[in-house]
């Protein structure tokens, strides 16, 4: 069987009103070279699985990768890029789409060009579920590459990189991170290891489109699980800057960390909440008591709390 250039990995999982527009925006690239399509389901309790399987039956260069049991996101992205022939591994979550029909065509001719790279990555666009008109383009600023950014900022979206498999396997055999169920995403510290490990080519370009649902890893309307995702990512480049030796940004990462979940409580939480947050940041780093942010967050929540009180009286 002849090998395929791209390898494009699928990872799906109740996504029955999402998985067409995703297969379809692959099916339409326009690109010098064969390509295969995995799709991993993790077990879809809606009608999922049988519409890729129509898709299957129809484009022989879709293979499915099918699951007797829920094992979880990290398992199903693990094994599904694992399964990859190709020399390059590209990337679309079951919700998402691709937005360019020579979205594979630009990346390739942009790596072919610089040998040294291992990914390459573009803008994309973005929208809320159910506004696709009122779409935007992310980053809003730029896209960063090297290694001491994306520690701090991941402006890397998944269903934008196109990366070389062998870096990608060796990310696995190296990082491990199955071992690492605090992390509650899959794509970031693979993207931050790569700024290390080889060159990253940014294009300028969107090629692909992000929905963001009202509920899901990275997006909540419940904020603890909006501080337990920063905290996770947070927890990401914190390890990372240890595994590579480069130790002077961890106190960076940990006020960012801290501003980050003290912010959103001075918002939404209580009081005990953000004083409680506030003690435990205090005791894993006693060099956070001169971030001044922490000051000015009380004192804004204590302020919107005497105006609320204000307005009830």
């Amino acid at each position: 069987m002849e090998r395929p250039l791209v390898s494009v990995c699928i990872t799906t999982y109740n996504h029955a009103s999402y998985i067409g527009r995703a297969i379809e925006s692959v099916q339409r690239q326009r690109v010098a070279g064969t390509i295969e399509i995995i799709i991993g389901d993790d077990y879809s309790q809606d009608e999922t699985l049988s519409i890729i399987e129509r898709y299957a039956a129809e484009d022989s260069r879709i293979r499915v990768l099918r699951s007797e049991q829920n094992r979880g996101m990290h398992h199903n992205y693990r094994r599904t890029l694992l399964a990859a022939r190709g020399e390059w591994v590209a990337l679309c979550d079951g919700d998402d789409f691709w937005s360019d029909d020579e979205k594979l065509a630009r990346q390739l001719e942009a790596l072919r060009a610089n040998p040294d790279a291992g990914m390459c990555c573009t803008r994309s666009y973005r929208f809320y579920e159910g506004k696709e008109a009122e779409r935007w383009l992310y980053p809003t600023e730029r896209l960063y590459t090297d290694f001491e950014h994306l520690l701090l900022n991941n402006t890397v979206e998944n269903i934008t990189a196109v990366a070389r498999r062998e870096l990608i396997e060796q990310y696995y055999a190296e990082i491990e991170p199955e071992r690492h169920t605090e992390w509650l995403t899959d794509d970031a510290p693979m993207w931050i290891w790569f700024a290390k490990r080889s060159k990253i080519i940014a294009l300028d370009h969107p090629t692909a489109t992000h929905r963001l649902l009202s509920e899901s890893q990275s997006q909540s309307t419940d904020y603890h699980r909006r501080i337990a995702f920063c905290d996770s990512t947070a927890a990401i480049a914190i390890f990372m800057a240890r595994h590579f030796g480069e130790p002077k940004h961890i106190a960076r990462l940990k006020r960012q960390r801290m501003n980050t979940a003290l912010w959103v409580l001075s918002i939404y939480g209580t009081i005990g909440e953000y004083c409680s947050r506030w003690w435990r940041e205090l005791r894993q780093s006693p060099r956070q008591i001169l971030n001044v942010a922490g000051y000015g967050l009380l004192v804004k929540r204590l302020l919107g709390l005497q105006r609320k009180k204000r307005k009830t009286d």
